[in-house]
């Protein structure tokens, strides 16, 4: 079974993708989120692993945008725990330019405020290609993961620099096909309400209404018509439970876009 995850080798996807599938599977590194999207729909992978929000700084917004127009379902969740560290080949006090991923930077924001001021702070792809650049060059760090100073050969002059010890980021597990019901699910899906007063109220009054609890609200233009909104939720329950059936309803009668993203477990290791 071959899973595409959001790489190079050793990122954090990589790692929450062998922490959830385990080390016999294949691995095939892409270099953009929608690259792994790609190879799921193209059946060159089984599953796909993205990232979808950060605990400190928020949603991943391309993935969502993904999601949006494509027709692969999430079939799981991975919550993994972030430690960045600062990685280097040289002493800290020769370092000019930090690399790292713009996520990253703001999940370490007050650290780096505080204890690196005046260091270059410069956006790469991932965390990985942060490591890589901090192997080539003098003077240059980078915030990654222990095991991106393992492959790359970099000492970690700095442990967990992140400003939050709680720092966890949600991975998505994405496929082809739908995850059977279990006694514990989560649904995604996203909405667009009419362009009419009170549509957006009205399509979540319903939903209070019936009672279903929402885990999870983000909004993202639509990129179909200028200051026109899709809305994501997170929703407790199995898109083929009869409460969450008669939800769908009621939120097609307030939205000209209603698309389930899909069902799965709510639990970090369940497929």
């Amino acid at each position: 079974m071959a899973i595409a995850y959001l790489g190079p080798e050793a990122s954090w996807t990589h790692q929450a993708a062998r922490e959830k599938f385990g080390q016999d599977v294949s691995c095939l590194p892409s270099k953009s989120i929608a690259d792994v999207f790609d190879s799921v729909s193209r059946n060159t992978a089984e599953y796909g692993v993205v990232p979808v929000e950060n605990s400190t700084e928020g949603a991943v917004d391309q993935t969502l945008d993904l999601l949006m127009d494509c027709d692969l379902r999430i079939c799981a969740q991975i919550l993994l725990r972030i430690e960045n560290n600062l990685l280097a080949r040289g002493p800290r006090q020769n370092i000019a330019r930090v690399y790292s991923h713009p996520q990253v930077f703001g999940q370490c924001r007050d650290w780096l405020r505080r204890e690196m001021p005046t260091v270059e702070k410069i956006e790469v792809s991932s965390t990985t290609r942060a490591a890589e650049l901090a192997s080539q060059e003098l003077g240059t760090a980078a915030l990654a993961s222990p095991l991106a100073a393992t492959v790359y050969g970099l000492t970690i002059l700095e442990k967990a620099v992140q400003d939050r010890p709680d720092n966890t980021t949600r991975f998505l597990v994405v496929g082809r096909h739908d995850c059977p019901k279990t006694d514990h699910d989560r649904t995604a899906l996203m909405f667009g309400p009419r362009d009419e007063t009170g549509a957006l109220f009205a399509a979540l009054r319903s939903l209070d209404q019936l009672k279903i609890n929402l885990r999870n609200v983000e909004s993202r233009p639509s990129r179909r018509k200028a200051w026109q909104y899709f809305f994501f939720i997170d929703l407790e329950g199995h898109q083929e439970d009869a409460l969450l059936v008669a939800a769908m309803k009621e939120l097609r009668k307030h939205c000209d876009v209603v698309k389930i993203l899909g069902s799965y477990p709510d639990l970090q290791n369940s497929l």
